[in-house]
């Protein structure tokens, strides 16, 4: 592309303009998106940011700096600034600079090609008391135990580690494909298979819907180790049960479930965060789950939601292979580094819209849809303390005949009424005459209301968040989001992940975001959508009463 074309204008200041109506603008967002941080969104200009975190991700997922130098230069509109460029290949370069291996004398090891580096980190007061013996100039022992804890203190101080010192095989238990299989893995499933295989560690990132649980399936294949696997819920672990009894050699009695319920550990066990997390008398009791077996490999479901409490276990679990697996390494705690550190860098990465492109996630339109309040609601938010603003707003009445004419309008369609506040909740349960499934909805019962809307017995399900995530619901259709998590980037992409696997007659699916205008809610919602922007989502916007009246 010729200079003074392009849809980008590179910044010295690492910010990158996204032109969204310039005909080249797809490309230069596939572009962008592997070393590269989508901060605004409006409908014109997206403004990307160049992370250090960003550029680290790129180069573990193989990525090099040419590549990126190259990116920037054939879709800019202007001349690349000469000191970005230099910028962006040293960050990259800084990336493995220290290497974390084996040493048959010495164990665990920290080196440098470059003996400046390490006596800096060296001087750092959280890192040094991590360093054992110098073994040369460019060398320092480490104490295995500290694997975990090194890499985090490292990348905060701009140094992140190739970690190199290789895993545990761990409890052999052979696994293979069901036969006969009348089905294969996908292309990019496969390729994110073999991208983890080699790195030993990281993270999968893939769109919902396009068969993640596949990929930690062929990961388990790979290794034929016993494997335990991290949900975010009972019904989410029940459903990788069930996939992997139908898909690989697996059987039932091969496979446990540690959770509220059932304490099973199994050659491969599947446990919740929750549970795994829960403490008794101070005490993680669950700590003896990772001890309980020689565990060849760990995978964690819905990675970019891994409570705190995981993390400090992770740091003791480097020894094991670990993969993560995610449609989002958006996190709205700002731990993306620690995912980095302790479960690994971003492995693989497919934009959604390559996978909706292949045919194997449904397409989508997003529309978010503007609610006028009343006088007296506009009064009430007007006057309310900040921190009640937001519910006033969310949950305000006048939303509540456009969100039943939203679900009308899509008579018999597959529909999913997702919202934060279980009074509304249950409120436009009442008013659409469907089940509400939220956090104290018995398991079984659950189990039982998605089982109905997936055989088309139930049409209309209102949930809370936890719909959020990991629920296979593939006929979904149209989703309608009443309220959220304040500006959740992560929730607004696993909302619209409920409706984006294929439907059985090819048709697409409608993504609506009902919203209250000039209050905190249009501002969260605008925060919200910035993710799926980058994914190559643009959100139509429409008033109610324009759209409800045609």
């Amino acid at each position: 592309m010729a200079l003074g074309d392009g849809a980008l204008i590179v910044q010295s200041d690492k910010t990158v303009l996204l032109e969204t109506a310039h005909p080249d603008a797809e490309a230069a967002r596939a572009a962008l998106a592997p070393f590269a941080e989508l901060e605004r969104a409006p409908e014109h200009v997206h403004t990307y940011r160049v992370t250090p975190l960003a550029l680290w991700n790129a180069r573990a997922a193989g990525h090099d700096a040419e590549q990126v130098v190259d990116a920037l230069e054939r879709h800019s509109r202007f001349p690349v600034p000469q000191a970005l460029l230099i910028d962006i290949a040293e960050t990259m370069d800084r990336y493995g600079r220290l290497t974390l291996a084996r040493h048959p004398a010495h164990g665990l090891i920290l080196s440098a090609a470059d003996p400046a580096v390490l006596a800096e980190i060296a001087r750092h007061k959280r890192i040094r008391p991590m360093l054992g013996e110098r073994i040369d100039a460019d060398t320092f022992a480490v104490h295995p135990s500290e694997r975990g804890r090194i890499k985090q203190e490292l990348l905060k101080v701009g140094w992140p580690a190739a970690d190199t010192a290789g895993y545990v095989d761990g409890e052999a238990h052979p696994i293979s494909w069901a036969e006969p299989a009348d089905w294969s893995l996908r292309d990019y499933q496969r390729q994110a298979a073999d991208a983890f295989r080699d790195g030993g560690s990281g993270v999968v990132v893939l769109p919902c819907g396009s068969g993640k649980t596949l990929v930690g399936a062929a990961a388990m294949v790979d290794a034929g180790r016993t494997t335990l696997i991290l949900v975010t819920n009972t019904v989410a672990g029940r459903q990788w049960r069930d996939e992997l009894i139908a898909r690989t050699s697996l059987t039932a009695e091969e496979i446990g479930e540690y959770s509220g319920e059932r304490k099973e550990i199994r050659p491969v066990t599947i446990a919740t965060y929750q549970v795994v997390t829960r403490k008794t008398k101070g005490e993680y009791r669950a700590l003896e789950l990772f001890d309980s077996r020689d565990w060849g490999l760990i995978i964690y479901d819905e990675v970019h939601l891994l409570p705190a409490p995981v993390f400090r276990m992770s740091a003791d679990l480097q020894s094991r292979r670990r993969l993560g697996l995610t449609a989002t390494l958006v996190r709205e705690d700002g731990r993306e580094g620690d995912v980095f550190s302790l479960i690994g860098p971003k492995r693989f990465d497919a934009p959604w819209k390559d996978i909706e492109a292949q045919g194997w996630i449904a397409p989508a339109e997003c529309i978010e849809v503007r609610v006028t309040l009343t006088e007296g609601e506009r009064m009430a938010y007007a006057t309310a303390e900040p921190a009640d603003r937001y519910r006033l707003a969310a949950c305000a009445a006048s939303k509540t005949p456009v969100i039943r004419d939203l679900v009308a309008r899509h008579r018999g369609a597959p529909t999913l009424v997702i919202g934060g506040y279980l009074d509304q909740l249950e409120e436009l349960g009442g008013v659409l005459g469907a089940p509400v499934i939220d956090g104290s909805t018995p398991n079984r019962r659950r189990e039982e209301l998605f089982a109905a809307f997936r055989a088309g017995e139930v049409r209309t399900l209102v949930v809370s968040k936890v719909a959020n995530f990991s629920i296979d619901l593939p006929e979904a259709a149209v989703a309608v989001q009443v309220s959220g998590t304040f500006g959740s980037r992560q929730e607004e992409a696993q909302r619209l992940g409920r409706l984006l696997r294929p439907k059985a007659d090819g048709g697409g699916a409608v993504f609506y975001s009902v919203v209250a205008r000039d209050t905190l809610d249009a501002e969260y919602a605008a925060h919200r959508q910035r993710f799926l922007a980058e994914q190559g989502y643009a959100y139509r916007i429409a008033d109610a009463a324009e759209l409800l009246g045609d």
